[in-house]
């Protein structure tokens, strides 16, 4: 081809005129401190993200969540707890200044103003300054809510009677029932159903039924005189409130259940 007049420069609308901005910038001259977000630092993020997801699902498998009995919604002296990473707003309902009459004071200002104040740290921190020293403002807020956080968690957990939270919520296996028994009838129409349940299996005023083993004798003696042990009344004495009859028909009931395996 001969230079001059026959010489025609042809563009190629397919190839768009920003095409060259898609590459990445050449970081070379600050080694360690900046590197190109695709692929380099997505890739990273994507390998630490796999490894602790791995390690969640190794966990999960190897420490399965522990279950508890069905929800009974009528059972009024269950005591729910949230998870270990809400303990901290469970202690926090439990002062006075943020339960009771204040409830909407634990439940939503306290929580609101923290969320409000988290998402206004990018206004609040405006300087590209990264330590933590010369970030008085942020970081003093964020070792706030740390320390508050792992406090009332640590309060929570060292004032839940935990023992009776697992003999409430244990699963336990539910009596094979005559309720056509008359010593059933008694049983629901004395006290015995509120604290040893409809189903025999215990509340946390009183112990499950079934599998203890007691004789007819022992049940009536129990009912009649109560249950002490180490100076702490655990049963009432006199908590029957019926006829001789009825007590024999009761003791030879719940001597049948006492004894189901």
């Amino acid at each position: 081809m001969h230079r001059g007049k026959g010489m025609k420069f042809v563009g190629d609308s397919r190839i768009r005129s920003y095409e060259k901005n898609r590459i990445p910038k050449d970081y070379s001259e600050y080694p360690g401190k900046t590197e190109a977000f695709w692929p380099n630092f997505l890739l990273k993020e994507w390998m630490i993200g796999a490894i602790f997801l791995v390690g969640y699902l190794i966990l999960t498998v190897a420490h399965p969540s522990p279950l508890e009995r069905q929800a009974d919604p009528t059972d009024t002296g269950y005591i729910p707890l949230p998870d270990w990473y809400f303990l901290f707003m469970y202690q926090l309902l439990k002062y006075e200044f943020a339960s009771g009459p204040f409830n909407v004071v634990g439940a939503i200002v306290m929580p609101g103003l923290a969320i409000g104040a988290l998402m206004l740290v990018p206004f609040m921190d405006t300087t590209k300054e990264r330590r933590p020293l010369k970030r008085p403002l942020p970081t003093a807020f964020m070792l706030l809510a740390l320390c508050s956080m792992i406090y009332l968690t640590w309060e929570s957990v060292v004032n839940h009677d935990w023992d009776a939270a697992k003999a409430q919520g244990e699963i336990v296996e539910e009596a094979d029932v005559d309720t056509s028994d008359p010593g059933y009838e008694v049983y629901m129409n004395q006290s015995c159903v509120t604290c040893h349940g409809e189903n025999f299996e215990g509340t946390p005023a009183g112990a499950p039924l079934v599998g203890t083993g007691h004789t007819a004798e022992e049940v009536k003696d129990i009912a009649v005189n109560g249950i002490a042990e180490d100076g702490q009344q655990l049963m009432p004495a006199d908590a029957f409130q019926g006829s001789d009859e009825d007590l024999d028909k009761l003791a030879e009931f719940i001597s049948g259940i006492t004894n189901q395996k």
